[in-house]
């Protein structure tokens, strides 16, 4: 029913006349999809979510398991007030049908990125298959100059020793990236950090004893912190040095 209402307003978009066709622009075309349609067409072509087994514990989804009111950017056109779920153990992104109210899995490859309600924007990059949890290359973008500063969020399901019902629980992991001209960098190290920027160890060193950042606890800050060190010393970066 769907497809064929597409079908339909395709089909009377084309038979307008060329003046007016002239006249629409991709905005007209979107609300007229928004009225015809349940839903963006772009949204429910995913299959249907299988949820965790109940031998799970725990839940599979980033920052809470309850649908929230996000934006959604695919193929570069931006839906607002889509209600959005991040499944970070399958890194797989779902919306909620409002008719037949399942919840639908958004066909990864299609989505360029995603904001969620509380400002949190993830987005595509496929540059980065040798890593293991790259999935469907969904990252956290928590800096976004020309080195950017990436989160990984996963979550792996692991056996529990306790004898019960539950015999696996999910658990929640972080790796964090510099990334620049389509290069990932993953950062386990503040030395690794440091030279990889090209940056004076003594410097760095005297510029974050007043920061109250240490790398072990707050890896997120202190990356920012140092990528804008590096902007600030005004010595153009051409990439991550050896």
């Amino acid at each position: 029913m769907i497809k064929l209402m597409l079908i339909v307003i395709t089909m009377a978009i084309f038979m307008c006349p060329a003046s007016a066709q002239d006249r629409q622009d991709d905005t007209s075309y979107k609300v007229l999809y928004e009225q015809k349609l349940p839903y963006f067409q772009e949204l429910i072509t995913g299959g249907l979510y299988a949820h965790s087994p109940s031998n799970y514990g725990g839940d599979p989804f980033y920052n809470t398991r309850v649908f929230e009111t996000g934006s959604l950017s695919i193929n570069n056109i931006v839906y607002a007030n889509v209600l959005l779920l991040y499944d970070n153990h399958a890194d797989m992104v779902l919306t909620f049908h409002p008719i037949y109210k399942q919840k639908i899995l958004i066909k990864p490859e299609k989505i360029d990125d995603f904001t969620l309600e509380d400002g949190t924007v993830f987005r595509h990059f496929k540059s980065n298959s040798s890593y293991n949890h790259d999935n469907n290359g969904f990252y956290e973008v928590i800096y976004d100059h020309d080195i950017k500063v990436l989160a990984k969020h996963y979550k792996e399901s692991e056996a529990v020793n306790e004898i019960g019902h539950i015999t696996r629980e999910y658990v929640s992991y972080d790796d964090y990236f510099l990334f620049f001209d389509g290069k990932f960098e993953i950062m386990n190290k503040k030395k690794h950090a440091i030279s990889k920027l090209g940056m004076n160890k003594k410097s760095v060193k005297k510029h974050f004893r007043s920061k109250n950042l240490v790398f072990k606890f707050d890896r997120k800050e202190y990356l920012i912190e140092l990528v804008k060190l590096q902007e600030m010393s005004g010595k153009t970066f051409e990439g991550f040095y050896e």
